[in-house]
């Protein structure tokens, strides 16, 4: 355990990690190297010898029935060596283990109440809501004297355990009641809480184990003859009191450190959210660079959260296109002498019949514009400046580039990589695209993983893909396609398209009219390229602190298997 104290702050950071540290220390109880044994101790033989002794009495005077005698344990059963005094036995050596039973039909009023009886009705639902420090306290439903008769009773402290479906759930009874035969029932042959609670405590250490035992898939399920064969590893009886208690004292602390670090994300979240919501009260761009390098550098002590950097490139992707980035320059030819030229260079493909000429978009209301822009900038919609799912014309028989969805990465980087078809085998039936052209998935959950991206390297400059996309062509790349990109990119966006949803659940779609008429802010476009650079590098930088905290994870990771390894092997 001195590793694992030596490392502790570095192997337990975030919540998650307690419920391997539960683990851990049922291991180690189950294993004898949790407390020290004591010679003076009563070995656990001479407790077997009396459990064995007690049964025989009970089948002599007919409480319970003879069953047939469990298999030796062989040496290459027992999975790791024991400390002196313990011993290795069957489950069904020190309990006897039956099966619960189901009034039938289910829900025969005859059988069956919602009204509160003595006869308490107990299911899976039970184990997992019902219970109060591992004891479950009440039910759902309840039985009537009728279908009392029908089942199997359970006394008050005894331990029962799912056999189909959660197979290897387990609770102790707070309550005396009746389980259904989805559930089993170890019966004591000597009622002793101190066997009890540490018998409880290896049944949840080997919970996984037990439900690999099962069989079937659809609905798992565990006959009562694998149980009584589970194999034990038992301490002697002092030892598992003390066992029992230094659990109970650790798994106190696991819950002490759970609520703690739970704390910790929360106002660590709140905390990186009071800094982003600064950014808003930035008053010049070397204020915002500040507090944008005070989040970078100051990350994993601002946020334990897993949203955290995408939090932070949603931020840096807002703060780009309302022009608050980067440096705004009075020289730089305005916006809408960009916009003229791309209105005479549209108005030219129409009369060459290179593209249809579409009914004119609405004017844009105040009510639309979200922002205040910067000098220099305009406000207009997608449709209106760029082409919306252009089509392609070229040979049958060129190749060209093949993009399916899967092909395009979720989040917020620009990547995709491509297969080489033929023109002629994709050109009918899929999305039409060209080099620099954006597309942008329609589809849930697609469309709100964020897969988008600007084409690039196209075989032939040409490609095709998934039907589930929309496509948006820059005329003359007056507006740049990574701005675009940078725009599918925001919160806003995504947003506003997913309340446009059409369809059935799982094949929601963005209508195509949320596209063309999204609007926009357009700046100049010298400071297209300089926040598209500013982008670049921040999105950069993102990646490298998504690195280290991934590095970060993997290494409190490899701490966790060497602690491990050093205790089990």
């Amino acid at each position: 355990m001195n590793m694992l104290l030596e490392q502790f702050k570095t192997i337990f950071d975030r919540p998650e990690k307690v419920k391997k540290l539960r683990n851990l220390i049922l291991q180690l109880a189950v294993r004898g190297k949790l407390v020290e044994q004591d010679e003076n101790d009563e070995p656990a033989s001479v407790l077997l010898e009396r459990i064995k002794e007690e049964k025989d009495k009970l089948i002599k005077e007919g409480k319970i029935k003879k069953s047939k005698p469990l298999p030796e344990i062989s040496e290459d059963e027992k999975p790791y060596e024991l400390p002196e005094g313990w011993e290795w036995v069957r489950l069904g050596c020190i309990y006897n283990i039956v099966r619960g039973s189901s009034p039938r039909p289910k829900g025969d009023p005859k059988y069956f109440t919602n009204e509160r009886t003595k006869y308490h009705w107990v299911t899976i639902k039970d184990i997992t809501n019902s219970c109060v420090n591992e004891r479950l306290v009440s039910t759902i439903e309840y039985l009537t004297y009728e279908g009392s008769l029908k089942s199997r009773l359970v006394e008050h402290d005894e331990i029962i355990i799912a056999v189909s479906g959660s197979v290897g759930k387990s609770a102790i009874m707070g309550i005396s009641g009746y389980i259904y035969d989805g559930l089993a029932a170890l019966k004591h042959i000597i009622n002793n809480k101190v066997l009890r609670d540490y018998i409880y405590i290896y049944l949840k250490c080997w919970k996984d184990n037990i439900n690999n035992m099962s069989e079937g898939t659809s609905f798992p399920n565990i006959n009562t003859d694998k149980l009584n064969r589970l194999l034990i590893s038992l301490p002697p009886l002092n030892e598992q009191k003390r066992i029992v208690e230094k659990v109970d004292s650790l798994m106190a602390f696991c819950d002490e450190l759970e609520k703690e670090l739970q704390r910790k994300v929360k106002y660590s979240s709140l905390s990186l959210k009071s800094v982003f919501n600064s950014i808003d009260s930035c008053s010049s761009l070397e204020e915002l660079e500040e507090t944008l390098r005070f989040i970078i550098d100051n990350f994993k002590e601002l946020t334990l959260g897993d949203d955290g950097v995408k939090e932070l490139k949603n931020a840096i992707f807002e703060l780009a296109v309302q022009g608050r980035l980067v440096p705004q320059n009075s020289k730089d030819e305005p916006a809408s002498v960009l916009l003229e030229k791309i209105k005479e260079e549209k108005e030219k493909l129409i009369r060459e019949g290179k593209i249809k000429k579409e009914k004119a978009l609405p004017e844009i209301s105040e009510d639309e514009k979200p922002y205040e822009l910067p000098s220099g900038w305009e406000w207009v919609r997608i449709g209106e400046y760029c082409l919306i799912n252009p089509r392609n014309s070229i040979d049958d028989n060129e190749l060209v580039s093949f993009v399916p969805m899967k092909l395009i990465e979720n989040g917020f980087n620009n990547k995709h990589t491509s297969e080489t078809r033929l023109w002629r085998e994709i050109k009918n039936g899929f999305t039409h695209f060209a080099e620099n052209d954006v597309v942008v998935a329609k589809i849930t959950p697609c469309f709100e993983n964020r897969k988008s991206a600007i084409m690039k390297n196209l075989v032939n400059n040409i490609g095709a893909g998934t039907t589930e996309l929309y496509v948006i062509r820059s005329i003359k790349n007056l507006i740049l396609p990574e701005y675009i990109l940078c725009i599918c990119k925001t919160e806003e966006f995504i947003k506003g398209g997913i309340e446009t949803y059409t369809g059935t659940a799982g094949q929601q779609r963005v209508k195509k009219d949320y596209i063309t008429r999204f609007v926009i802010g357009v700046p100049p476009l010298n400071e297209q390229n300089r926040i598209v650079q500013k982008v670049d590098s921040l999105m950069t930088l993102c990646d490298e602190l998504e690195n280290k905290i991934e590095k970060s994870k993997k290494y409190s990771e490899k701490l966790m298997e060497a602690l491990l390894k050093n205790e089990f092997m």
